[in-house]
């Protein structure tokens, strides 16, 4: 079996802890550029005033935070020292009514914040959601179905963190900073000094030792990824009966216990490397301290430095502590910076996908009730490489039904996608009522066709709200009546919820051919002026197929019809019957015509109905 190495994650999943970048994340890092920042704040300025009130509770948080650790300060010199109950008890309270206004001031903070960042989310989200809409149906075939749903979920939801917590750190960070700073230089500034020079000895030891222990995780999290995914092999059910038909279970019990034996020693490792990690984060946040009131006491004992106290000493210290934290996170602006800005970036790239099938400037709005078809020279590929249609043309007159028939792989189903501009053309031109379809409204364009699709799909709903998708402004005997047409009306009735009952997802609790009715019952609904039947009744029995041809006879009657299907029983019928091959059409005449021509279709016909002719000749 072959096993491809998993994408490098971080013990985080696709991200590295906070301080660290993943290869990945350096390799891929965005350019930062003033179109990208200004696009970026774009989003931040609907909301300038609750932002602008946000900034004022962060500073007001600072300034309430350097509070306590003053009126410690006051407590040591004033109350303690000095003897006084009545100083102790006003302090005491000062500092309840600090913490106080302080949580307070954070709670409001904290709500701004979410209000903003989940107003963003939102306004992103609807217009992810609306440019999705509108993007062509070749995005969708060739896009992945988890990567649009990261990008709505996902990727638009680490906007909150990005604005709620990043940004919000970032400026709170600063204040904090600022604001410590401004106090400790106005108690002494010499002891600040010395207290800014500590911060580099608290924090380049940790971030070394977090370093290596990134290392560790990150490799301990490699193979982890390849255990889980050796488990995923042999022991699903394909993999396990390949892997007992092959006699491989030794040499796969082996590959197990080496790989489970490197995550074992790693995590060994790494459980070490954390006790190291802590106890180096322990000592040196309690060696600053001790430095800080070493050179404070050599102040006072031996300098004989005036003013200084032992409150101003004590409240220096907790000051110089709180300056540790922040510090250490402005140093990791670049790597929080780094992933904001991809994650932006991410977003935006959808939303400068472009939108490939839209209606024109001045669409027109033809009616085509009793209108032609027209399909002149039309070519098209989905790719540079080949054509899958090179010269198709056909008329299919107002009310007629035509038929297309062909191998597997011919591009019949590529040329009903036409119609409706589910793809467009790349040379010639396809003509409702004399106009190309790339200048109707795309809307009215769509309105007017009624397809039915072999990959038949339902919403995870009710039979009613999946009928009435096609025309919510039925009334119950329409609906009733297009189901009686499309022979599931008993089915449906005969279930304990009626037309109530839920499908499931994708339709999943109804059969192969009940969902295939209720998609004809969908579009009989929606009365189009232009049919589509591709494959219509692939997944109905012979009885069934019988009662829904019947229905699809008269539902075709004053329609324009065109009709794709591999039984040729089903479109022996038609008006006209287009034989496709390789990108062209072979062959055109009605059935009888077709079959004396000889060719591709009575290539077919033969396939399908030779070993039934010869048994009754028999």
């Amino acid at each position: 079996m072959h096993r491809g190495a998993p994408p490098p994650r971080g013990p985080r999943g696709p991200r590295g802890p906070r301080g660290f970048l993943t290869e990945e994340e350096k390799a891929e890092m965005p350019k930062v550029t003033w179109p990208l920042l200004k696009r970026i704040l774009s989003y931040l300025l609907p909301y300038w005033t609750r932002l602008a009130l946000v900034m004022v509770t962060i500073l007001l948080s600072a300034v309430l935070g350097l509070l306590p650790s003053i009126i410690t300060g006051r407590i040591v010199d004033e109350a303690l020292v000095g003897e006084s109950m009545k100083q102790l008890i006003e302090l005491l309270l000062a500092a309840v009514a600090t913490l106080l206004a302080s949580q307070l001031v954070s709670v409001l903070s904290s709500y701004l914040n979410s209000w903003i960042s989940q107003h963003i989310i939102f306004d992103m989200k609807n217009q992810m959601y609306r440019h999705l809409q509108q993007m062509s149906h070749a995005f969708f075939t060739s896009q992945r179905q988890g990567d649009i749903i990261t990008r709505m979920n996902a990727d638009i939801g680490g906007v909150s963190n990005v604005i709620s917590g990043t940004l919000a750190n970032i400026l709170s960070n600063i204040a904090t900073v600022i604001t410590t700073l401004v106090a400790l230089f106005s108690m002494n500034w010499k002891m600040a000094i010395i207290g800014v020079l500590i911060i580099p000895l608290l924090i380049i030891p940790t971030r070394t030792a977090g370093r290596t222990r990134w290392k560790l995780l990150s490799q301990g999290q490699e193979k982890h990824d390849e255990l889980n995914q050796l488990i995923n092999e042999t022991l699903s059910v394909s993999g396990s009966l390949l892997t007992k038909l092959f006699t491989r279970e030794e040499s796969e019990y082996k590959k197990f216990v080496a790989v489970n034996g490197e995550v074992t020693k790693l995590a060994l490792r790494e459980t070490l490397s954390g006790r190291w990690f802590f106890m180096i984060m322990g000592i040196f946040t309690q060696i600053g301290p001790l430095l800080i009131y070493f050179a404070g006491g050599y102040l006072i004992i031996a300098a004989g430095e005036v003013g200084l106290t032992v409150g101003t000493i004590t409240a220096m210290v907790a000051l110089v502590n709180r300056l540790y934290w922040p510090v250490e996170s402005l140093l990791n602006i670049q790597v929080d910076f780094t992933r904001s800005l991809a994650l932006f970036t991410r977003i935006f790239d959808y939303f400068d996908r472009p939108l490939d099938i839209t209606s024109p400037e001045n669409p027109q709005f033809p009616d085509v009730s009793h209108a032609d078809i027209e399909f002149d020279h039309v070519r098209f590929g989905y790719g540079e490489d080949r054509d899958i249609l090179q010269d198709v043309s056909f008329t299919v007159n107002s009310g007629e039904m035509v038929a297309i028939v062909g191998p597997s792989g011919s591009g019949k189903s590529t040329i009903i996608n036409l119609l409706p501009r589910l793809w467009d053309v790349t040379g010639g031109s396809v003509r409702i009522a004399g106009v190309d379809v790339r200048q109707f409204d795309l809307t009215h364009l769509r309105q007017q066709i009624g397809m039915v699709s072999q990959d038949t799909y339902l919403f995870n709903g009710s039979v009613r709200e999946n009928l009435l998708y096609a025309n919510p402004d039925a009334t119950e005997e329409a609906m009733i009546a297009a189901c009686k047409a499309a022979s599931i009306h008993d089915f449906i009735m005969a279930q304990p919820e009626g037309y109530d009952t839920q499908v499931g997802n994708r339709g999943l609790k109804l059969s192969g051919g009940e969902k295939q009715r209720v998609s004809i019952a969908r579009v009989i609904l929606k009365d189009p002026k232009i049919l589509i039947l591709d494959e219509a009744t692939s997944a109905l029995d012979s009885i069934s197929e019988s009662a829904i041809q019947d229905a699809l006879e008269h539902l075709m009657v004053g329609r324009t019809s065109i009709v794709i299907a591999h039984r040729l029983s089903t479109i022996m019928a038609a008006d006209k019957i287009l034989t496709l091959a390789d990108g062209v059409i072979a062959q055109s005449g009605s059935h009888q015509e077709l079959l004396q021509q000889g060719g591709i279709y009575k290539q077919l016909f033969d396939t399908q109905f030779g070993r039934m002719l010869r048994t009754l000749e028999e």
